[in-house]
């Protein structure tokens, strides 16, 4: 696992990071953070004394690489979810979960691709009524 980059901090590689630091860190909203840990089993800050988080070098990690398949390789949070649960946490950080650019999929008939477009439009749908949820 590497260490997180991008940090002008002066702290340790090591240290353990605040929500702020991190959010800077990785150009994401405290906000963002907040929900990710909530759709996210796998991250899992330190909380100390008035539910304050410390993200682990680690976490950080694990953060980044949930930013890189959100935000640049066009995930939708279900199927990030769906690349955690089948291919496993260690797999998804070294990147052998996801399929590549070196590494394309099998063609799919035009039969896959309609049911792929269709399960696609159901993540979409389900993650609108989270966020419909989320801000009632």
């Amino acid at each position: 696992m590497t260490e997180p980059a991008d940090d002008n901090s002066g702290k340790s590689p090591t240290a353990y990071r605040t929500i702020g630091e991190v959010a800077e860190m990785l150009g994401v909203a405290q906000h963002v953070l907040r929900f990710w840990e909530s759709r996210f089993s796998q991250i899992k800050p330190v909380k100390r004394a008035g539910n304050r988080r410390y993200y682990r070098p680690e976490d950080i990690v694990l953060i980044r690489r949930i930013r890189e398949l959100l935000h640049d390789e066009g995930y939708s949070i279900r199927g990030v979810q769906k690349l955690f649960k089948s291919s496993g946490t260690k797999a998804v950080l070294e990147g052998d979960g996801a399929p590549t650019a070196a590494s394309p999929a099998p063609m799919a008939s035009p039969i896959d691709v309609s049911a792929g477009r269709e399960q696609a439009l159901r993540d979409i749908l389900g993650e609108l009524r989270e966020i419909r949820d989320i801000l009632r």
